[in-house]
């Protein structure tokens, strides 16, 4: 196998101290103009109780009960008077119609009860079907209908409002240098107006968490939170190839085993009761997947409006597949063939991106699947307002669009040709953020993270380790320069003396 030169980061140089955004991203340095401007030269910091963390933490709930606040219209009547007024004010939830719609009102249990109408048992992963009863074991039974779906919504939102937490702080703590990061998250538009339409940031919140586990070296416990995870919702599972793809390169196997163990084994200690005493019902989920026709959200359904032969399910089930393995055919030689491995958010991002990209629905809370790998694969505040900008319009048009479908004669919101423009936001908007982290993999010295001094901090044991199987321009290491040739730098550090730079480095 090809052997490439090792590649230490500044991990083996003097910590710099954490990275101040306001002093080297000027979209955040603008912003802070609200609060009294950048922080200064001889500010005395870690000296107060506003820790980062903790400010972090109480911006997402604060903007987590904003959220709550926008959907105060359909908490006191639209989810439950008028087939359109939910969606003309943009603030529906699946959580109070499942209550009833899934049996939780009638004290049902999940994958065991059969359920009345058209879906035969809950459509969802195990540990969210735990999640959902177990919120439903906190509703008060009693009262009308209407009563009890408030309470059950209430209840998930305070649930889910403790999982947004965790998310905000694993964000936190996984860069150790840029705790800062973590506002990113916590004040991202998107993830407000959508943490409460399902039950998606379970799944989220544990993903964060297995992530934060990965960046200090423990494998097993990533690949534990990771199976659980995967219970909870199927894209987690998707962090395993590209994992896969660094460890290969960087000759990390046994971590990488480990990882892939913890995930098999949480996954089945969570799916194999409900498989051995409720079969039927574990697996509507799977086949509730693979039935669905196109639906909300994907090119797929642009396609299917448009033509007077629309693709089947069986057809868009297939090609999205095969969509999806040549992307992660194109993300392992991009692992293998760049200039510096790239760090593991970056491609974690990029495998949720093309799985998003090349489904054939997107609900609009699948955004919250990809805020925290955004905010991990690329920090930077101005190109994250426009995927968030994209992912609001996006936001706003689905429900214009079902008020205008639910509304009769009325015709009032988005008619099909608005919508399908309102999905173009969403795939350019995430289009675009997946070209810049591609460009910062392709060329490390735009990536914002390696600038400010450090090569993998989410990374674990691929952060600062050799590499010993590359492919293409990656094999071949880099040339003393010459005089006159531009100076070749550390990730995030000055020229070396004499302008070369220290093994595997390259020039900027």
């Amino acid at each position: 196998m090809p052997r490439a030169e090792s590649t230490q980061a500044s991990v083996h140089q003097p910590d710099p101290g954490p990275v101040r955004p306001t002093q080297e991203d000027p979209v955040a340095a603008a912003g802070s103009e609200l609060i009294g401007g950048p922080v200064g030269r001889f500010a005395l910091l870690g000296t107060s109780w506003w820790t980062p963390i903790r400010v972090v933490a109480l911006v997402a709930i604060g903007m987590f009960a904003l959220g709550l606040v926008q959907k105060a219209p359909c908490y006191h009547s639209a989810w439950f008077f008028g087939a359109s007024s939910q969606y003309t004010k943009a603030c529906y939830s699946d959580i109070p119609h499942l209550y009833q719609g899934r049996g939780f009102a009638d004290g049902l249990v999940p994958y065991f009860d059969r359920l009345p109408g058209d879906m035969p048992y809950l459509e969802y992963p195990v540990l969210t079907g735990l999640f959902m009863e177990v919120a439903s074991w906190l509703t008060p039974h009693s009262g009308s209908m209407q009563h009890q779906e408030r309470w059950y919504w209430m209840v998930n939102a305070g649930m889910l409002m403790v999982c947004a937490s965790v998310i905000a702080v694993c964000v936190v703590r996984t860069h150790a240098r840029r705790p800062w990061d973590g506002l990113l998250v916590a004040l991202a538009p998107a993830f407000a107006l959508t943490a409460t339409i399902n039950w998606d940031l379970l799944a989220v919140a544990l993903t964060a968490a297995a992530m934060l586990m990965w960046s200090r070296g423990r494998s097993l416990a990533f690949g534990v939170l990771l199976g659980l995870a995967t219970a909870a919702k199927l894209y987690p599972v998707l962090l395993l190839a590209p994992l896969l793809f660094l460890c290969w390169r960087a000759g990390r196997w046994r971590e990488y085993g480990r990882a892939l163990a913890g995930a098999v084994v949480a996954w089945l200690v969570v799916n194999l009761p409900v498989l051995a005493f409720a079969q039927e019902g574990w697996w509507q989920f799977y086949r509730f997947s693979h039935d669905r026709g196109v639906d909300f959200g994907s090119f797929w359904l642009i396609w299917a409006q448009n033509s007077s032969n629309p693709p089947s399910t069986d057809f868009v089930n297939t090609t999205a597949s095969l969509l999806v393995v040549l992307c992660f055919l194109g993300i392992a030689a991009l692992a293998l063939t760049a200039p510096r491995r790239p760090r593991f958010a970056q491609l974690a991002f990029l495998a949720v991106a093309v799985f998003i990209l090349t489904n054939k629905v997107y609900s609009p809370q699948y955004v919250l699947w990809l805020v925290p790998l955004a905010v991990l694969a690329r920090p930077k505040w101005r190109d994250f307002l426009i995927w968030q900008a994209c992912e609001v319009v996006y936001y706003l048009g689905i429900w214009m669009y079902l008020a205008y479908t639910t509304s009769g004669d009325a015709h009032k919101g988005l008619p099909v040709d608005g919508y399908h423009w309102a999905i173009a936001a969403h795939l350019a908007g995430t289009l675009y953020l997946c070209a810049v982290v591609v460009r910062d993999i392709l060329r490390p010295d735009r990536d914002v993270v390696r600038r400010a001094g450090d090569d993998d901090p989410s990374g674990g044991v691929l952060d600062g380790a050799a590499d010993v199987f590359v492919l293409g321009r990656a094999a071949r290491p880099a040339a003393p320069a010459a005089p006159g040739d531009v100076p070749q730098v550390r990730w995030g550090g000055g020229a070396a003396p004499g302008g070369v730079a220290s093994a595997g480095d390259r020039p900027v």
